[in-house]
């Protein structure tokens, strides 16, 4: 079963993705203090729609969901495109979206991009990670369970991607260096990184209002074209579809990030 958890659209907090369709998926959302942590969230409700459009996005990220009466884990790596995904009517489901620089060793990044690992011995008090028994982290609990990830050694993170990805120095090393850093912490380079999240922040620019010109001149396009193919390419929407929202086919979590 292929799940994408985080469903709404919305820059933060809860949201109601159903307008003029029935009420959707219910998606609340908030940052972390975590350094290992770029945001937390959790989804439920009862919706119309049985199909999600996944947007390309750069962070992986652990997610645990309700199959059935049975509890579930995967590890989903970041997406390069976007893609169209089944869902149910009703969901119930947690997430943690890791920060730039933040891996799981025994999981490293490029293995996960455009792909998801499962949990083994999942219960629904508890999961496997790395040969050890975790109790399953919860909305506000999540930076506890990294916490104890960390000092168990189970999460590391390398502090130069974010700051890089944040456009300071490289302190010293060659560009070669920090893109092999870079992809061993996001499985990404740093151009596509720069591209997805900016084709996913002129879609939220988009759905709040903002014509496509502005959008242009704010993220540093080269014209309408531009902006256009970006969109096809890593939202699967065009400037006039994300200004008027599609209640049967919504949008995975779009966020402004800072």
């Amino acid at each position: 079963m292929r799940i994408h958890p985080t469903y709404g659209h919305s820059a933060q907090g809860p949201c109601d993705t159903g307008a003029g369709g029935g009420r959707a998926f219910e998606t609340e959302d908030r940052p972390s203090d975590s350094p290992y942590v770029e945001r937390v969230y959790r989804s439920e409700g009862v919706s119309t729609a049985t199909r999600m459009r996944s947007v390309a996005y750069t962070n992986w990220e652990l997610v645990v969901w309700a199959d059935r009466g049975r509890t579930r884990v995967v590890v989903r790596g970041p997406e390069t495109g976007p893609s169209t995904v089944e869902v149910g009517g009703e969901a119930a489901l947690f997430g943690i979206i890791f920060a730039h620089g933040a891996a799981m060793p025994h999981l490293p990044v490029p293995r996960l991009v455009d792909a998801a690992v499962p949990a083994r011995h999942v219960t629904a008090r508890t999961l496997v990670l790395r040969g050890e028994e975790w109790e399953l982290p919860r909305f506000g609990t999540a930076e506890d369970f990294v916490d104890r990830l960390v000092r168990a050694g189970v999460l590391v993170r390398d502090p130069l991607v974010a700051d890089v990805l944040a456009g300071d120095d490289a302190r010293g090393l060659s560009p070669r260096s920090v893109q092999r850093r870079v992809v061993a912490a996001t499985g990404l380079t740093r151009g596509a990184i720069r591209q997805i999240e900016r084709a996913r922040q002129a879609a939220v620019l988009l759905g709040e209002g903002l014509a496509p010109l502005d959008v242009v001149h704010r993220l540093g396009y080269y014209d309408q074209p531009h902006l256009a193919r970006s969109l096809t390419r890593f939202v699967g929407r065009t400037a006039t579809e994300l200004r008027r929202p599609d209640p049967d086919e919504p949008l995975s979590l779009l966020y402004k990030r800072g």
